[in-house]
């Protein structure tokens, strides 16, 4: 095998090192020489354009190298005359309107130009700065003018012009006047728009060239542009009265309604919108609900009936309940949905229409039979009696038990006297007669209705049902102690009751599970009132006990007082003297031995004068034993 010899490693003298050290020595100081000159070449371009523009640049041909920023304004001043002497025209459908560009706001700016080329090649980082100050220098600059655009301007021409140009979308709509239709026709509305007007004008007059710019207008089309059918409809509904009527089948619906609009106040009650649908706009006819809503709340009180449970008597030999009156269902008008049948048939044609309400039947019914009610037998029969009464307070007694008649009371509920009666007035059938009122005795409206709320206090009292609210008389008023033959039994004082519609009432509670029914049977003849309880016995029984009058204050003397209106010699009396007395009555009500209740009855009666008066001169007026001589 042959081998290759190896080269020997030569060894480098001294004197080679020595060469090369002083060769890059050589290079490094030319270098420095070379960056030292550069620098200072470019330092003395920078001192010499020092506030000055730098060689090669131009604006649109015109040299502004080597000037300041106030001699290149100078030189440019005059440069550049399109704002004063271009022309822009305007134009839309064969109109025209011719402006300087000045005029709309374009303006040419040579101070702004000159700083404008004096920051040429000055921007940017040192290295883009240099590129760009060689790319000047070798090859030149040019730099368009500063114009300004002061859309202000031309905004403010564009709005004279769009005074013009605009115009409203309008559509078509019925118009009432009086009961007199109309129909005005939809109108395409149009607009200018200013912005986009205004960039095209921008961009013409950048260009320095005269030209040509159309005004942008948005045209908007009406949401309904034909009313024709709506208009027939309204025609028709305002033909003749629209007449509201209570629904058939009501029993007052001959004695209440029909109320009649006539078509001067339906016109004025009609509504026209505009309202989207799936299928784009659509115009509808209707009715405002606050014009008839408050039409129809003028109604409302008028035509509300409370429920009324049937009345019945009971018949002691069939042992039925037979109806004397039947029950009242109860009503109250729906005015929301009345305006909405009112609105959909008056668009269909009608012009009689129907009320809508609200019935509320009451608890019992005309079907319902004493076993269902519990009401099986006579419980209780109380008879009062009021010999000596007058024919107006026989009268009044009359008319305020027969309120009562056939009356029920649910199982559980308190019953209140005074809500059953109603209004005491003379438009109700009651008469004057004497009442107590003031502190004395006097002619009032119902005079004799306590004969009728004391004979209930009683039926109730010895029924054994609670008394939530009772009150006595001032006084003790012998009507309410009188037995049969006119006699009077004292044990019977203290069992009184008066009712005052609204301030004072009588209330109990029936407490059992059974409704209560009563009957009522007043006899001018025997001047008897009877109050019967029927319902069904649950084996209470009651026992009371009384004080009798105790405690008894002499009435004062009597009082004689002249009046003008008797002739004279004539004494009338007209208040009767009462001792004064205290009673208490305790009631115990028990059943199966156990105590269901117990209530003590206090009465404190005041005493009482008699009251006389006279003509004026009549002799011995007044005693000399009368409270007057005192």
């Amino acid at each position: 095998m042959q081998t290759v010899p190896q080269r020997a490693a030569r060894r480098r003298k001294p004197q080679d090192y020595l060469l090369l050290e002083q060769g890059m020595i050589s290079l490094l100081l030319g270098v420095i020489l070379s960056f030292v000159m550069t620098s200072a070449v470019y330092a003395g371009f920078e001192l010499l354009y020092l506030g000055r523009v730098y060689p090669g640049i131009s604006v649109q041909g015109v040299k502004v190298g080597g000037l300041t920023t106030m001699q290149a304004a100078q030189e440019l001043a005059t440069l550049v005359s399109y704002p004063q002497q271009g022309q822009i025209l305007i134009y839309y459908e064969g109109q025209n309107w011719a402006f300087k560009p000045q005029e709309i706001g374009l303006f040419y700016d040579p101070a702004a130009t000159a700083r404008s080329a004096y920051q040429t090649a000055r921007q940017g980082n040192w290295l883009q700065r240099l590129g760009d100050k060689a790319g000047t220098l070798l090859y030149g600059k040019s730099i368009a003018p500063v114009l300004i655009f002061d859309q202000r301007l031309a905004s403010q021409m564009l709005e004279r012009l769009a005074q013009t140009i605009d115009r409203p979308v309008i559509n078509a709509a019925i118009l009432l006047d009086g009961t007199n239709v109309s129909v005005q026709n939809s109108q395409s509305g149009r607009k200018l728009d200013i912005p986009a007007t205004l960039a095209l004008l921008q961009q013409q007059m950048i260009t320095l060239q005269n030209g040509a710019v159309p005004l942008v207008i948005r045209e908007e089309q009406p949401k309904v542009v034909d009313v024709s059918r709506q208009a027939e409809m309204v025609r028709a509904i305002l033909s003749q009265p629209l007449t509201l009527t209570l629904p058939e089948g009501q029993p007052d619906q001959n004695t209440l309604g029909p109320w009649v609009l006539e078509p001067s106040s339906v016109a004025a009650m009609l509504s026209f919108e505009t309202v989207q649908t799936s299928s784009g706009f659509e115009y509808r006819v209707g009715v405002r609900s606050d014009a008839l809503g408050s039409y129809l709340n003028s109604l409302a009180y008028s035509l509300e009936k409370s429920p009324s449970n049937t009345r019945f008597v009971f018949n002691d030999d069939t042992r039925q309940l037979e109806v004397i009156q039947p029950a009242v269902i109860g009503r109250t008008l729906n005015i929301g949905k009345s305006i909405e049948t009112i609105e959909q048939r008056l668009l269909e044609g009608h012009h009689v229409i129907p009320l809508e309400f609200i019935f509320t039947p009451p608890a019992v019914t005309d079907d319902q039979s004493g076993e269902q009610l519990g009401i099986r037998e006579l419980i209780h029969t109380e008879t009062s009696y009021f010999y000596g009464s007058s024919a107006t307070r026989v009268q009044n007694i009359i008319t305020a038990a027969s309120k009562f008649h056939g009356l029920l009371v649910a199982p559980g509920e308190t019953f209140s006297m005074a809500q059953a009666m109603g209004e005491v007035t003379l438009d109700n059938g009651y008469a004057e007669a004497l009442i107590i009122y003031g502190g004395q005795t006097v002619k009032g409206v119902g005079g004799g209705v306590c004969q009728v709320s004391t004979t209930l206090f009683r039926a109730a009292f010895f029924s054994g049902f609670p008394i939530v609210e009772r009150y006595p008389h001032a006084y003790r008023v012998y009507y309410y102690e009188k037995t049969a033959g006119n006699t009077i039994n004292e044990r019977l004082a203290g069992l009184d009751a008066t009712v005052f519609v609204p301030v004072v009432d009588f209330r109990f509670t029936n407490d059992t599970p059974y409704w209560l029914l009563m009957e009522t049977y007043v006899s001018p003849t025997y001047n008897t009132l009877t109050w019967k309880f029927y319902s069904t016995r649950d084996g209470r029984t009651v026992s009371w006990e009384t004080t009798g009058p105790t405690n008894i204050v002499p009435a004062p003397k009597p009082e004689y007082r002249e009046n003008p209106d008797l002739p004279q010699g004539e004494v009338k009396q007209v208040d009767w003297a009462a001792d004064g007395a205290e009673v208490t009555v305790k009631r115990t009500v028990m059943r199966d031995g156990v105590i269901l209740h117990q209530d003590t009855i206090y009465t404190k009666y005041a005493p009482w004068k008699a009251i006389y008066e006279y003509g004026p001169g009549t002799e011995g007026m007044p005693p000399p034993d009368s409270q007057n001589a005192e």
